[in-house]
């Protein structure tokens, strides 16, 4: 027993000096971000709020893959009768790849709301409460939508311009029409190759609907601000980055699986890669 004493002695005090110490040390950091008390009283109103906040990335997501296609789509228009609309479509997506999102949901919610008070538009449209969600909502989802369907533009310009120009002769020469070929050759083959980086741009999409609590929205970040307010405490914040996390990981990791699997296959066959569309910089633009 004696022996035992002092091992155990000993070994407490290599704890305290060492590692016990330092867990000590860090009390106030983990009772400000991991206070597992608070994140269970709290659970609900935070789950609340990243379930809006997956509604909102789901259909602004949806929105904007369809948007970014047209926009592609008129981008590729031929002819010198059709550049005027090839102009304004490269106008559009430059505008839109220029401004912060958080600015265009400011001017999105402060002009469609002032636009319906004025009769100038429905009330429908200019505060819309469509399927029972409310008016932040929905401005978030127009806001998102002319945001990122300009990126996603870019990527499936890409995509269509890797295709090569053989396919569109050989579709054309089948007696198919610009926008035949288009529709059952060009962007079938475009959008197959483009998946990874526009679900790069889903993952990126998803993180910037926090953008939407500036107009009072409750999603996931406004609910942890709120309990953050109350208790003077972050770790609902916390709890909220988790379930961000528990979304956002598995879909990088598909990413990462779809590149590979393309890159193998294009090492395979010798197809044609790919190009990358520019880089955004942290305001929201081009590089």
């Amino acid at each position: 027993m004696g022996l035992a004493s002092v091992l155990l002695g000993l070994i407490s005090d290599l704890w305290n000096s060492t590692i016990g110490g330092l867990w000590d040390s860090t009390d106030v950091f983990r009772t400000q971000y991991f206070d597992f008390g608070l994140m269970r009283d709290e659970f609900d109103p935070v789950l609340d709020g990243f379930w809006s906040t997956v509604q909102l990335s789901v259909i602004s997501g949806a929105l904007s893959l369809a948007w970014g296609l047209v926009l592609a789509v008129l981008r590729q228009l031929p002819g010198r009768a059709l550049a005027p609309v090839r102009g304004l479509t490269i106008a559009y997506i430059d505008v839109f790849r220029g401004i912060p999102l958080l600015m265009i949901l400011l001017l999105v919610s402060g002009g469609l709301g002032a636009f319906a008070f004025e009769g100038v538009i429905p009330e429908a449209i200019g505060i819309p409460r469509f399927f029972g969600k409310p008016d932040p909502f929905w401005y978030g989802v127009f806001a998102i939508t002319l945001t990122y369907g300009a990126y996603m533009a870019e990527v499936y310009r890409a995509g269509i311009e890797a295709v090569p120009r053989g396919q569109m002769e050989a579709a054309r020469s089948l007696g198919m029409s610009h926008g035949q070929a288009m529709r059952f050759v060009i962007v079938p083959q475009a959008v197959r190759s483009v998946i990874p980086p526009l679900l790069n741009d889903f993952i990126a999409l998803m993180k910037d609907t926090s953008l939407v609590s500036f107009l009072g929205f409750v999603e996931v970040t406004q609910a942890g601000r709120d309990v953050q307010s109350e208790f003077f405490n972050s770790s609902a914040l916390t709890l909220g980055a988790i379930m961000f996390l528990i979304v956002t990981i598995p879909l990088a990791r598909l990413v990462d699986r779809m590149i590979a699997r393309e890159q193998a296959r294009t090492q395979r066959g010798g197809a044609t890669t790919v190009p990358t569309p520019a880089p955004r910089t942290a305001a929201g633009g081009a590089t």
